[in-house]
């Protein structure tokens, strides 16, 4: 065989982003996953009943769909195809009460009633360059900016936390509740500084986008960059497993898309103790418990405008949101924040004739086992009475097996790290190119890296153009 140019080390978005930005160069380029079908934590397979296909992790999609790697590649021709829910966003405040973040900036403006125009003043000069936006922090944040006053608006109003900015904006119930809910992603305490900022690029992302999921299953992410892979004359072998160094074939580079820990198992003794030691204190954030359900017909909410989105946010006012997220160190919450997706109302291929699927999880401590069903389903059954009633098949799984599926997972944390604004910055160290490893030809493409978690490819990418000029001297690719 003859030697390869570079070898990915899981083909997660970040590992197989990584792998075509180098296959794009020229490369040779191989991708090593250890599961029978590339994704990770983005693939669908039947975990309930024959028939009926859910979304092994993420569910919906606004960063993939944004992403400025992405966008440049021809994923559509390669059989990706987007569904746009009638709204992004459903946010409960109570069995009969829901506000709706909608695609259109001005129908939420209207939704939103007297807190409507400082959500316009809030939101309209972030997209208005939206796309500059997110080049300038889809990438290390220890960099100049190439849009520096949009960035500076936007860190006026993301540094603080969500609580701050939330309540120095909003004075209504429902602009608080969605506010509230969209922070809540980031798995940290509403009152955590910087946390304003996700919420801000979440809210952007739903009208610049929209929330949108593929068609067929999460798997036709994952499927469609393994095509284009292949078309550049890259290759996936599935079914192998990296533990060692002796595991891997002869390459000039090798960029590994997993845990800090799974880099420091292949670096071993090769990388200084400084390295080891920081890549050792690394922090993760909370876990989450997932739950998918195979349906004998759709949610029964009490309101119907929670049928229009693909999103819900079963969170109740603001001050259950904050509750829930708020104790996450000891335990959750007797109404925990549940986040929930309802991909067969807008995708009917993803379960038999009459079935739907269900989506859903709440975050719980760092690596609890502890089952938390109860009481994640009294909370969908209190604005969806009868829901139970209509379970054919549940499927749960715990913090601890989301780690064991991929120990990108480490303890149930979705994001690859807490999203702290340290969590950001020194991600898994502070540096200037966070992805370069003392070892020369090694890299880091992973969550763990910047910018962090999300469907969006962005640290593969920007790892392997860290690898290009480093080893290979190429500074632009076509």
């Amino acid at each position: 065989m003859t030697r390869l140019d570079a070898v990915v080390v899981g083909a997660g978005p970040n590992g197989l982003a990584a792998a075509v930005t180098l296959a794009r160069a020229g490369l040779r380029v191989q991708v090593l996953e250890a599961h029978a079908r590339p994704g990770g934590g983005v693939s669908s397979a039947a975990l309930t009943l024959p028939g009926f296909v859910h979304d092994v992790g993420s569910a919906i999609h606004p960063l993939a769909i944004a992403s400025p790697a992405f966008r440049r590649w021809p994923l559509h021709a390669f059989g990706l195809d987007w569904i746009h829910p009638a709204a992004p966003v459903a946010h409960a405040l109570s069995p009969s009460h829901t506000v709706t973040l909608e695609r259109s900036l001005d129908a939420t403006v209207d939704a939103l009633g007297s807190d409507g125009f400082a959500y316009r003043r809030l939101m309209a000069p972030l997209l208005q360059d939206w796309e500059g936006l997110l080049h300038d922090i889809l990438r290390p944040l220890i960099r100049v900016p190439s849009h520096p006053l949009t960035l500076a608006r936007f860190g006026l109003r993301g540094l603080p936390s969500a609580d701050l900015t939330g309540h120095a904006l909003f004075r209504t119930p429902e602009a608080r509740a969605l506010w509230a809910g969209l922070a809540a992603h980031t798995a940290l305490p509403l009152s955590t500084p910087g946390t304003a900022a996700a919420t801000l690029v979440l809210g952007v992302l739903a009208h610049a986008v929209g929330w949108p999921f593929p068609r067929g299953g999460a798997q036709a992410i994952p499927d469609a960059l393994c095509a284009y892979l292949h078309f550049l004359g890259g290759e996936v072998l599935t079914g192998v497993t990296v533990h060692k160094p002796a595991d891997l074939p002869e390459a000039r580079v090798v960029l590994v898309d997993s845990s800090p820990q799974v880099l420091l198992n292949l670096l071993g003794d090769r990388a200084p103790a400084p390295y080891r030691e920081a890549l050792g204190r690394y922090r993760y954030g909370a876990g989450v418990q997932k739950f998918d359900y195979a349906l004998e017909g759709p949610v029964p909410w009490a309101d119907p405008r929670m049928n229009r989105a693909g999103t819900l946010h079963l969170g109740g006012p603001e001050q259950e949101v904050r509750t829930s997220e708020a104790g996450l160190h000891s335990g959750v919450s007797a109404r925990p924040y549940v986040l929930a997706s309802q991909h067969t109302r807008f995708d009917p291929s993803r379960a038999p004739a009459g079935g739907h699927t269900f989506w859903a999880y709440a975050h719980v401590p760092h690596g609890s086992s502890a089952d938390i069903s109860g009481v994640v389903e009294a909370q969908i059954e209190r604005f969806a009475p009868g829901f139970g009633q209509r379970v054919r098949a549940r499927h749960v799984t715990t913090a601890p097996a989301l780690e064991a599926f991929s120990p990108v997972f480490r303890g149930g944390d979705v994001n690859g790290g807490a999203g702290t604004l340290w969590g950001l910055l020194a991600r898994p160290t502070l540096g200037l190119t966070p992805y370069r490893t003392p070892l020369r030809g090694w890299y880091l493409c992973s969550s763990s890296t910047p910018p962090g978690g999300g469907v969006h490819g962005m640290a593969g990418h920007h790892a392997a153009l860290t690898a290009l000029r480093d080893e290979f001297g190429i500074h632009e690719v076509p």
